[in-house]
């Protein structure tokens, strides 16, 4: 099979197009016949090998140990483990595997049966791999601490991205007022998510504007915990669901030391089968949909990842192995 791989960190330069054995799944994994994945941040930060602490996601400081990118994943079973008892050959699935040993950017890839959903038909399999990482990161951003009440003002920082995009459409079907923060060239990506307002963060810092929000999330975090609490309103939160690794350390350990009326912290995803059934459910209830920026070929894996780097992709970027 056709695989992307990459055994030095550095740049998109040491990602290769290999012909590389095909997998064959353990007694708890499925092997699917991948139709898409798409591209996030994670995937970008390991090619760098940058900031260090991510190469222990890897498992090799020095060379990665992860030789195949790629966790949002949307194919079909090919066979199943003995030990596999809720999926069957011929199943759509999708999911994050990045908790499942990676490997979502070839041709085909084993994952664990429990990282992995059913595919509905109302969803193709590029807005199914679209949705995994960016969609429960969204999620767990709208659900931090409190749930969203009509009339809350939300802001989203580096909302032209998945998770903004995804975002900013539930937060509006839940009666927000949402305000994106991103390059002025994302403004129409935005507004098509739901914002309601739209800020250039080249020209405009969200933290010195006056302005004060009922819950901010933050996909790309780079200024001081204290900054983003000036800027929440009384019972305020601000969920930090990316970002600078430095400004995400500071959030965790500093974030509780914030006034009591207003709250600055981390949300943790883990990949689980819950989040997408819920993802769906707002899916099909038309509460969003995922914005898909631009598709790839398998061969074009290096120039998506270097879109993300860049920080020019709007929505997801996905790279497409089969057509549905």
């Amino acid at each position: 099979m056709k695989a992307i791989t990459f055994y030095k960190y550095g740049s998109t330069a040491n990602l290769e197009l290999e012909e590389v054995p095909k997998p064959k799944p353990k007694e708890d994994e499925v092997l699917i016949k991948v139709y898409t994945a798409s591209v996030n941040s994670w995937d970008w930060d390991l090619v760098r090998g940058k900031p260090y602490i991510v190469r222990m996601i890897s498992g090799g400081f020095f060379k990665p140990n992860i030789n195949i990118l790629g966790c949002d994943i949307a194919g079909v079973v090919e066979a199943v483990g003995t030990g596999v008892t809720r999926l069957k050959v011929g199943d759509a699935v999708f999911g994050d595997i990045s908790e499942s040993g990676w490997g979502g950017f070839a041709e085909y890839v084993c994952a664990q049966e429990k990282f992995m959903a059913l595919k509905p038909n109302s969803l193709s399999f590029e807005q199914a791999a679209a949705i995994p990482q960016a969609g429960g990161l969204a999620l767990g951003g709208i659900h931090f601490l409190k749930e969203i009440r009509p009339g809350d003002k939300v802001l989203f920082n580096g909302a032209g991205g998945g998770v903004g995009t995804i975002g900013m459409q539930i937060a509006k079907s839940l009666g927000a007022e949402v305000t994106g923060v991103d390059s002025a060239e994302k403004f129409e990506v935005m507004h098509s998510s739901g914002a309601d307002h739209v800020i250039d963060y080249k020209k405009e810092d969200l933290t010195k504007n006056e302005k004060r929000y009922d819950r901010i999330i933050d996909a790309v975090i780079n200024r001081s915990v204290f900054d983003y609490a000036r800027s929440l309103n009384p019972e305020g939160v601000c969920g930090i669901v990316g970002g600078k690794m430095g400004k995400i350390l500071q959030a965790a350990i500093m974030g509780s030391w914030l006034s009591k009326n207003r709250k600055v912290g981390l949300v943790a995803w883990k990949p689980n089968v819950e989040a997408l059934e819920e993802l769906v459910k707002l899916y099909e209830n038309g509460s969003f949909k995922p914005i898909i920026g631009k598709t790839y070929a398998l061969s074009e894996t290096p120039e998506a990842l270097q879109s993300i780097g860049n920080g020019h992709t709007k929505g997801k970027a996905l790279i497409v192995m089969n057509k549905d």
